[in-house]
C-alpha cells in the first residue's frame, strides 16, 4: 500500500511539474500575443476616423493599407463594414491555416 500511494504522489507531482513547465513555455506566446492584439487594436481605434466600432473600406484603405487587401475576406457577411472581431477572426483563421497538419 505504501509504494501505491508513492507512486500516486510521484505521479502527482510529476503532472504539476509538467504543467507549469508548459504554462511557462507558453508564457512568452501568451505576451507576443497580448502585445499584438493590442497594437492592432489602437491601429483599429486610429483607423475608425467615424468611432462608430466598425471600419468602412475607405477607412482601411486609408490608415490599414494590409487590412484593406484582406477586406472582403474578411467582411464575410458583405455588409461593407468590418470590426475589430471580424478583423481578430480573419486572422486567427489565416494563421490556423499556416500551420502544418492544417
Amino acid at each position: 500500500m505504501t509504494s501505491f500511494s508513492s507512486t500516486l504522489r510521484a505521479l502527482a507531482l510529476l503532472s504539476t511539474v509538467a504543467l507549469a513547465a508548459a504554462a511557462q513555455a507558453q508564457a512568452p506566446n501568451a505576451a507576443r500575443l497580448e502585445k499584438a492584439r493590442t497594437e492592432l487594436q489602437k491601429r483599429f481605434e486610429a483607423a475608425d476616423t467615424n468611432r462608430d466600432g466598425k471600419l468602412t473600406r475607405e477607412e482601411a484603405q486609408a490608415k490599414m493599407p494590409r487590412i484593406y487587401k484582406s477586406f472582403d475576406a474578411i467582411d464575410a457577411g458583405h455588409t461593407g463594414a468590418i470590426s475589430l472581431a471580424d478583423i481578430e477572426t480573419f486572422l486567427v483563421s489565416k494563421k490556423g491555416s499556416r500551420q502544418p497538419g492544417g
